[in-house]
């Protein structure tokens, strides 16, 4: 009997790619019941990450089937942001050990199993008006070596998710730095974007760094048609002095 079951787990197993966390949920759909899979955790033949969360032994943890297990648990999870910036190659410098910036559309906190391995944050933001289930200029990302394809912004939509950090948790200073590497941005992209954008700060920062950089895409957008605001001047306050956004 222990000889069946260790090789249904076997035949589970194999199926996974390498060092993708598997729920409760996946090994029912294997024929796996939640009392064998106390059974193979008790015997060693599967680590526990959290209840219903499970490793092959041995196995480490790799990024993109951990991501696509958050997506299914957090709606519109996606890397975005400096980090998605970075993944498409535009980046300010190469940090020893950099954060990864995850978005969604829900309140909620990832878990310790992921963080430990993978130093991470995660904020609910909804800087579009768009569908949570089918986020604007997010897609897979092929870039990753195994294990499938998580969703990442486009270039695009990180850029704004960064300027809408901004007097948050972002300095300014990086900001414009990393805009200035963004010359190759879509100028219908983003003007799609902004269109949708629910953050007149975030739009105003845009076109302003893209006046002050001369960056190729800002002479591509019609200021008339995106959501700029009253014409009062927006002003924020922070460590790095103030900062006044004209319309």
């Amino acid at each position: 009997m222990t000889t069946t079951r260790h090789t249904i787990l076997k035949t589970v197993l194999a199926r996974l790619p390498a060092g993708a966390p598997v729920t409760s949920a996946d090994l029912t759909g294997y024929g796996v019941s939640p009392d064998l899979a106390v059974h193979y955790v008790r015997a060693g033949w599967l680590n526990r990450l959290e209840r219903g969360v499970f490793l092959r032994p041995g196995d480490t943890l790799s990024l993109a089937p951990s991501l696509l297990l958050l997506e299914r648990k957090l709606t519109g999870l996606h890397v975005g942001g400096k980090s998605a910036l970075e993944w498409h190659g535009i980046r300010h410098y190469v940090s020893q050990q950099t954060t990864l910036h995850l978005y969604g559309w829900v309140a909620g906190r990832l878990p310790a199993w992921f963080t430990d391995q993978f130093p991470s944050d995660y904020h609910r933001k909804r800087l579009f008006k768009e569908k949570p289930e089918t986020p604007l200029h997010v897609a897979r990302f092929e870039g990753l070596q195994a294990g499938g394809n998580p969703l990442v912004s486009s270039p695009e939509r990180a850029l704004l998710e960064l300027l809408s950090e901004v007097g948050v948790r972002q300095p300014l200073s990086e900001a414009r730095e990393l805009t200035e590497g963004t010359h190759t941005l879509r100028a219908s992209a983003l003007s799609n974007l902004l269109k949708h954008c629910t953050s007149v700060k975030t739009v105003r920062l845009c076109l302003t760094l893209g006046r002050e950089l001369s960056s190729p895409w800002v002479s591509k957008l019609d200021p008339k048609q995106l959501p700029t605001g009253s014409d009062k001047p927006w002003v924020s306050r922070s460590s790095e002095g103030t900062l006044v956004l004209k319309p």
